[in-house]
């Protein structure tokens, strides 16, 4: 299929597609194609030339969402950084995609929830090993599993971003202090790197 182009961000029209699509379902989960076609401004025949179906819709911006926090995640990361200075770099990276992609949190409760969880497999894999990395430095608590620990401290980022819808009341230092410290960073080290 031919792609058109589109809007101001420069893309083609399935990009352009899937930036309305998460506005659209990140007001309405329930959202159906027509309305997302209707946001665009086209015939729900041009939705489905690109997305079959709405599964197909939702996983695509699941995958648009891993590969951009992936990226971040990489970035900001890197096996040489101190875990509790890698892990606030990411939040730091990662506050702004989570206005995005907090609609993917509700989805994933429902029956896209198999499929979201699996692409989402190898992010919380390398967050999990941060985590690892940081409790065996002695950087994070050991309270729980590492697994267990990266999954309550990164969904808690998106939880926060869900609250704030308006991105005005929650400042992403806050957003940093909150995970650092369920990761069991004493207190005064999680305010002197969310103030980095």
């Amino acid at each position: 299929m031919q792609k058109e182009s589109s809007g101001p961000r420069g893309g083609d029209t399935r990009e352009r597609l899937l930036d309305v699509a998460i506005e659209v379902l990140g007001k309405t989960p329930d959202a159906g194609m027509g309305e997302v076609a209707a946001a665009a401004g086209v015939v729900r025949r041009t939705v489905y030339g690109y997305f079959p179906s709405r599964s197909e819709l939702v996983v695509a911006l699941a995958r648009r969402a891993v590969d951009e926090i992936t990226a971040v995640l990489a970035e900001a990361a890197p096996v040489d950084k101190a875990a509790d200075v890698a892990w606030t770099d990411f939040i730091a990276r990662l506050w702004p995609l989570t206005h995005r992609y907090r609609v993917l949190v509700a989805l994933r409760r429902g029956e896209f929830g198999a499929d979201i969880h699996a692409l989402l497999g190898t992010v919380e894999q390398s967050l999990a090993a941060l985590v690892a990395r940081g409790q065996e430095s002695g950087a994070f608590g050991r309270h729980l599993p590492a697994g267990s620990l990266s999954q309550a401290a990164w969904s808690a980022v998106f939880t926060l971003a869900d609250d704030d819808l308006h991105r005005t009341e929650i400042d992403v230092s806050a957003v940093i202090t909150t995970s650092l410290l369920m990761l069991g960073v004493p207190g005064p080290r999680a305010k002197v790197l969310a103030e980095r």
